[in-house]
């Protein structure tokens, strides 16, 4: 049985104290296997995933929940070399990826 992460959902609702992702284009840097890509997303108008990791972006793609799979993208990149024009999100997030 896989341990479940957050179960009281404290993450969840952390994010969205602090940040209102309502019909944002919002930037995941460090996403991973998507797991707080889900927290989110399901309020932005765009979520992108990014990370250097091919493996977690694949199980991040492959746990895609159906009714996101319009809104959410995942590419392989570094935080270093940002494959996106300046502006384009209007919030970035990053966590636990350091």
């Amino acid at each position: 049985m896989k341990p479940l992460k957050d179960p009281e959902g404290f993450e969840k609702k952390t994010l969205h104290k602090f940040v209102d992702f309502a019909n944002a284009r919002v930037l995941e840097i460090g996403c991973g296997e998507g797991r707080l890509t889900w927290k989110y997303a399901a309020a932005s108008t765009l979520t992108v995933g990014m990370d250097p990791d091919q493996n977690a972006l694949r199980i991040a793609r492959a746990d895609s929940p159906y009714d996101l799979r319009e809104k959410v993208r995942f590419t392989r990149a570094t935080a270093r070399h940002l494959p996106f024009s300046k502006e384009t999100f209007d919030i970035a997030v990053l966590a636990w990826s350091l």
